[in-house]
């Protein structure tokens, strides 16, 4: 299934130390030949600080334990380097390591850079010091050091480039470092950043939201509300149009969401659409599982994309992550998943149908004729579906269900107030663009 796998693509979105864990991941599941993961890793580690890593690898892959000359040359050179940036930021350290002093700062840049100037000798050039030596620590692979230094590097910052420079590098300290709910708060604040930022092209723009949308697979994936938060965050119009103009292969995690999240979203059959027009640009299959089932009605092809898709969830870094359970592992986005798929299965079949053969029924669903039976129950039970089972004929019968006029209308005027709004903030984005120029 290495032919699914969107690491290539995913990569040049992502900052180098982002790429670490997904190499990771292949290399547990074998995708690819163990010496071609080593190699990539020591690849991404060439423009790095984690000299000692890049040593552990190149031993591990070349059966050694000697390790180039150069790399012994770089290992010297990142210690003196450390040294010197330690040095000429320890003054500032120094005071942000005291409680009390750092009680005298204020809301108020300017007054901040003028009190710390004034009492302790601090300027801009160990400010700029703070900075540097924070990024060599994240170089270094020391994420904790430097998120608590880009942190307060950004409270002192007046400059607005590099302090969105230092924002990018503390989500992806938190990350790394797996503290989703701190990275989700970071994530919103960049995001907020750059749909206000005035940018020198609009390219950059989008760019920006590329990176910004990659980055929080990383997060939703992990955190408890991250399911709904990327339908919220990815289907919004300009992030939905920067996946189609730039990104598409992101369609299979916003494809995935929709189909594992519990409540249907109005924007569902928006979101079809979508897939149906971006189908020659990319598709996997997820993203035809959808296309079967809500745009061609094919039954037979969506019970085979659903094994595919089975086996697309466990070899992707973001989707198939597992959970230990006593003896055995499991893989729980993987089961709400298929759940989810044969729902959507049953539920578009049973549109089309009126009476049901439970045999039929059951490979379409890709169980055995008793599994289906059980699951068909306890559905029309939970979801107190108008159907019941004749157990005699061996079919599943629905009962007509014909729409309510009323129902129908507030249906089709229910996004209109939506997308009044949207239309009516894209004409003032217009006029207040046309002013500007």
């Amino acid at each position: 299934m290495a032919d699914y796998d969107l690491t290539p693509r995913m990569a040049p979105n992502l900052d180098r130390h982002l790429v670490f864990p997904l190499l990771e991941f292949l290399q547990e599941r074998q995708l690819y030949d163990d010496d071609h993961i080593l190699k990539a890793k020591i690849d991404l580690l060439n423009n790095t600080n984690m000299v000692d890593y890049a040593m552990d690898i190149h031993k591990s892959l070349y059966h050694t334990e000697d390790v180039p000359h150069d790399m012994v040359e770089r290992r010297a050179e990142v210690v003196a380097r450390l040294k010197t940036l330690e040095e000429a930021a320890a003054p500032l350290v120094s005071f942000l390591q005291n409680a009390s002093a750092v009680q005298e700062l204020r809301a108020d840049k300017q007054y901040n850079l003028q009190m710390l100037n004034d009492r302790y000798q601090i300027g801009p050039a160990q400010i700029e010091a703070l900075y540097q030596y924070a990024k060599f620590q994240f170089e270094c692979g020391n994420y904790s050091g430097a998120a608590d230094y880009l942190y307060q590097y950004r409270a002192l910052c007046t400059n607005s480039e590099r302090s969105l420079s230092a924002l990018w590098g503390k989500l992806a300290a938190e990350i790394l470092m797996q503290n989703w709910d701190i990275a989700l708060e970071e994530l919103n604040r960049l995001k907020e950043i750059i749909d206000s930022k005035s940018f020198a092209s609009p390219l950059n723009q989008v760019q920006s939201r590329i990176w910004l949308m990659h980055w929080s697979l990383f997060i939703f994936f992990n955190h408890d509300n991250g399911r709904t938060q990327i339908i919220d965050l990815f289907n919004q119009d300009k992030y939905l149009n920067a996946i189609q103009t730039s990104a598409p292969h992101l369609l299979r995690y916003l494809a995935t969401a929709f189909i594992v999240n519990k409540r249907r979203r109005p924007q569902f059959k928006d979101f079809i659409k979508v897939i149906q027009q971006e189908q020659h640009s990319y598709k996997d299959p997820i993203t035809e599982f959808l296309a079967c089932v809500y745009v061609n009605y094919d039954f037979d092809g969506a019970q085979k994309k659903m094994r595919e898709c089975e086996e697309v969830i466990l070899n992707d870094p973001f989707l198939g992550k597992r959970v230990e359970e006593s003896n055995f592992s499991t893989v729980p986005l993987r089961d709400e998943f298929l759940e989810n798929a044969r729902l959507f299965i049953f539920e578009t079949y049973c549109r089309i149908h009126q009476r049901i053969d439970m045999g039929v029924l059951a490979e379409k669903l890709n169980l055995n004729y008793e599994e289906a039976e059980r699951w068909i129950v306890n559905l029309i039970r939970s979801s107190k579906l108008d159907a019941k089972i004749d157990s005699h004929t061996g079919t599943v019968i629905m009962e007509p269900n014909h729409p309510n006029v009323y129902e129908q209308l507030i249906d089709h005027t229910k996004a209109l107030n939506g997308r009044t709004y949207k239309l009516v903030s894209q004409l003032l984005e217009h006029a207040q663009g046309q002013a500007a120029r």
